[in-house]
């Protein structure tokens, strides 16, 4: 296999470390929380109090000041795991760089330090009943008042954290008649009059992941939760295209993880696993399957790894991670198809960790933009289409 060069010892020690949390705080509850629906809240007190949330962010406000790629470890490892429920990432990597990069000084202090203890659990609101993929499409509206305030009114679903959520960064239209170009992000907080979180919605898989709707009836959001001030309004969808390559890219990052899981697993098992009297890995189909994944996912890991370095100098463009996540999340439902099948009946067990990566697998091909719409960022990208 090829030696990964993206980590030095001090990652090498933090996964150590982040795998040894995994081992005490996580796993042994992990199947009681796909049960009910949710991780307990105490798991991210304990990964605030740890350094485990928002690494990356600046010292000064409650951060470690650490490259992205601890983030990458911390990833991986959960990936590594199964525990699809631990909606660290997101929080973390999705929700407070949006703050630390467009964001006032006084919304800096006031949110991030709270995200980094895991006080406050952070999602982001953007996909709604009629609009998933295309963001132009969103119909929640916050109009300006007399007074400065946002009024709020609109419906989110598929909400990631939300329903552990204090603060959601929420996608909605300031200017309506503008489209696109009339998009800001509000932070509204969890108490907030006319903000409600619906029920927990009921997955495929992904099942300890608090997964939720969010309504707003005329929620007043001051003028200083509108994300960025006045400099930022209207200026939202621009936000949103700025870090979306970030975002495609982690789902890039957990899917050859997985995947890589799941060659692991099932390799251990067709070693064990008895079919005519002779272990399932003797016999030539499964040697040859293994291979072609294994071979399949290790080039997935190599891109990804240069998508990665790339990110890391400010180089990533948004057909490149376009690409990187359509293509390992289509390799990671093959992966994973192929590992369940080699595991025969108890590959449909649910008790069983490929079952459940089976079915966490598949929302991959579908959040963070489908993959029919990665392929529509990367033909445009080539002078192809509609501009």
């Amino acid at each position: 296999m090829i030696d990964r060069t993206l980590f030095n010892s001090d990652h090498a020690a933090f996964r150590d470390a982040f795998r040894k949390f995994c081992d005490k705080e996580i796993a042994p509850f992990h199947e009681a929380w796909e049960e009910q629906g949710y991780v307990d809240r105490a798991v991210w007190r304990k990964a605030g109090e740890n350094g485990f949330l928002c690494m990356t962010m600046p010292e000064a406000y409650g951060g470690s000041d650490a490259d992205k790629l601890y983030s990458v470890v911390q990833m991986e490892e959960l990936a590594r795991g199964g525990y699809s429920g631990i909606g660290y990432g997101l929080h973390s990597e999705i929700v407070a760089p949006y703050i630390l990069h467009y964001g006032t000084e006084a919304q800096k202090r006031k949110y991030l330090p709270k995200l980094a203890s895991g006080e406050m659990v952070g999602a982001i609101a953007m996909s709604e009943p009629a609009a998933g993929s295309d963001l132009q499409g969103v119909k929640t509206t916050a109009i300006k008042q007399t007074d400065g305030s946002y009024l709020l009114n609109g419906s989110k679903t598929f909400i990631t954290n939300g329903w552990h959520a204090d603060l959601v960064v929420v996608v909605a239209k300031t200017n309506p008649a503008a489209g696109a170009k009339g998009t800001s992000l509000m932070l509204v907080e969890r108490g907030m009059p006319g903000f409600s979180v619906g029920k927990r919605l009921k997955k495929l898989g992904l099942k300890a992941q608090d997964t939720s709707e969010l309504f707003f009836s005329d929620v007043s959001v001051p003028a200083a939760n509108l994300l960025g001030g006045e400099a930022h309004e209207n200026r939202g969808f621009i936000c949103l295209m700025e870090q979306l390559p970030w975002e495609r890219l982690q789902i890039a990052i957990t899917a050859v993880a997985s995947a890589q899981a799941a060659i692991d697993w099932t390799v251990a098992y067709v070693k064990e696993r008895k079919v005519f009297g002779q272990p399932v890995a003797s016999y030539q189909n499964t040697r040859y399957t293994l291979a072609e994944l294994q071979t399949q996912v290790q080039v997935a890991r190599v891109f990804v790894d240069k998508c990665t370095e790339l990110l890391a100098n400010d180089m990533l463009d948004t057909a490149t991670a376009s690409m990187a996540k359509y293509w390992t999340t289509d390799l990671q439902c093959k992966v994973m198809d192929e590992c369940v099948q080699l595991f025969g009946g108890y590959g449909y067990m649910w008790e069983y960790p490929i079952t459940r990566a089976y079915a966490d697998a598949r929302v991959q091909r579908i959040y963070g933009g489908t993959n029919e719409i990665m392929k529509e960022v990367i033909s445009r990208a080539m002078g192809l289409g509609s501009k």
